[in-house]
C-alpha cells in the first residue's frame, strides 16, 4: 500500500491538502499520515483541530512513497519549524517530494528548490527565502513537476493532488475523471456569480 505523509502546522491551510489526502484515501485506498513539529496537536486557518500520527523528526522516508509540506502562515515567520532533515532524506532516497503555497517556502529554504522548474504563490514569492533557483521559477496557475518534486500555489490543489498521484504511480484511467470533477465548476461559466435558486 502507498503512504503519504504531510507535514502539518499550527495555522496550516485546511484546503491545500485535503483534496490530496481524500482523493488519495477515498478513491486509491493510499495509507496517509499526519506528522507535525514534536507530534503536537495543530489547529488550521479553519480551526479544525489536528491529532498527528507522528512528529516530523519521526518521519522515516523508507516508509512512505510521498512527503507532502501543506501551507501554512508559519512558514513565512521565524517560528517555522525547520523540515529540511526528511525533506532531503526523502528525496534523496527518491521519494516524491511536495509542497503547495507557503509549502514551497518550506522547500525553497532546503535548497531543494536551486536547480529545477517550480512554482509558487508568484513570482518573488520565494525571494526573502535567500534560495538560488529565482531563475527556475515558473509563472503558472497550475502545479510544476521536476525532478520528483511538485510545487503548486495555492490555488491549484487539483493539479497538485494530480501530480502527486502520478508521482506515486497511482495515474490509472480514473485520475483525469477526478481531476474534471474537482475541477469543473472553472470550467464553462468560470467567474460567474453563483445562481440564485427561484
Amino acid at each position: 500500500m502507498k503512504r503519504i505523509v504531510t507535514i502539518l502546522t499550527e495555522g496550516f491551510a485546511d484546503w491545500e491538502t485535503a483534496l490530496l489526502n481524500a482523493v488519495a484515501r477515498g478513491f486509491y485506498h493510499t495509507e496517509t499520515q499526519f506528522a507535525s513539529p514534536g507530534g503536537k496537536p495543530v489547529t488550521s486557518s479553519g480551526g479544525m483541530k489536528v491529532v498527528p500520527d507522528i512528529a516530523v523528526d519521526d518521519i522515516d522516508v523508507d516508509k512512505l512513497d510521498a512527503l507532502i509540506v501543506c501551507g501554512g502562515a508559519v512558514w513565512q515567520t521565524e517560528q517555522a519549524p525547520d523540515v529540511s532533515g526528511p525533506v532531503k532524506a526523502a528525496h534523496a532516497a527518491g521519494k516524491l517530494v511536495g509542497g503547495i503555497c507557503d509549502g514551497t517556502v518550506a522547500l525553497a529554504r532546503t535548497g531543494l528548490l536551486d536547480a529545477i522548474a517550480h512554482t509558487s504563490n508568484g513570482a518573488g514569492y520565494l525571494d526573502p527565502t535567500g534560495y538560488k533557483g529565482k531563475k527556475h521559477y515558473r509563472d503558472v496557475p497550475h502545479a510544476v513537476v521536476a525532478d520528483n518534486v511538485v510545487t503548486a500555489p495555492a490555488t491549484a490543489p487539483v493539479t497538485f493532488m494530480a501530480e502527486v498521484m502520478r508521482g506515486i504511480g497511482l495515474a490509472d484511467d480514473n485520475l483525469e475523471y477526478y481531476v474534471g470533477m474537482h475541477a469543473a465548476e472553472h470550467g464553462e461559466g468560470s467567474g460567474k456569480r453563483a445562481e440564485k435558486a427561484a
